[in-house]
């Protein structure tokens, strides 16, 4: 290659600058196009979330046909159509007449993969929980999902109760209303559930 040629090469060659900014156009066309479909999409997955939470306090509060948005302030539970930031709610569930059914309770926390999200059902006359729902989970597919795939698993939250607390044992081991029968090859995840509940036991059930 003669020295002609090589000139010529080396001045057709982009600059580091020109290659910089063009990655950096390149990424901020990428974000835009990240954020506008966020925004577009985002009232719509809103709506979907808003849809799968009421199903589940009809799920987990059997007879419930009417529901509150309900919030602890001021030493009582306040119907709100808003949440304020930062602030907890449950669900009060009524039936056809008006009447108290129950409590819907959403509670989190962490399981074996990641953050679990679940909402049950909870009668304060009877004390007990009276269903249980999985909003959210990553468990490893095949086992740690059992806790919304296993009927079994989930029917123990079906008439369950909480006193003292809610304890898990070893599958086929229950022998009291405040037991649940782990998953087997899923026990981390199975206590992960029971612990959550407990947690949101203690924060809700002297309030109610």
């Amino acid at each position: 290659m003669n020295q002609q040629s090589r000139q010529q090469m080396k001045v057709s060659e982009p600059g580091s600058s020109r290659l910089v900014a063009t990655l950096g156009l390149a990424g901020l066309l990428s974000g835009l196009i990240i954020v506008s479909v966020f925004e577009a999409t985002l009232p719509t997955i809103t709506a979907y979330k808003a849809k799968v939470l009421q199903e589940a306090v009809f799920k987990v509060l059997p007879g419930s046909t009417q529901l509150q948005r309900l919030v602890y302030r001021d030493g009582r539970l306040t119907p709100v159509e808003e949440v304020g930031k930062g602030e907890e709610f449950v669900f009060g569930g009524q039936d056809a007449q008006g009447v108290l059914v129950g409590y819907a309770i959403p509670g989190s926390g962490p399981g074996f993969q990641d953050t679990i999200r679940l909402l049950y059902g909870y009668q304060p006359k009877q004390r007990k929980v009276v269903g249980m729902e999985i909003l959210e989970s990553r468990e490893t597919p095949g086992l740690g999902d059992k806790i919304y795939k296993d009927a079994e698993f989930v029917s123990n939250f079906d008439a369950l109760s909480v006193e003292p607390e809610i304890v898990t044992v070893k599958r086929g081991a229950k022998a009291a209303p405040n037991e649940v029968d782990a998953i087997t090859g899923a026990t981390i995840s199975s206590k992960a559930v029971v612990r959550i509940i407990n947690q949101a036991n203690q924060q809700w059930l002297q309030r109610f």
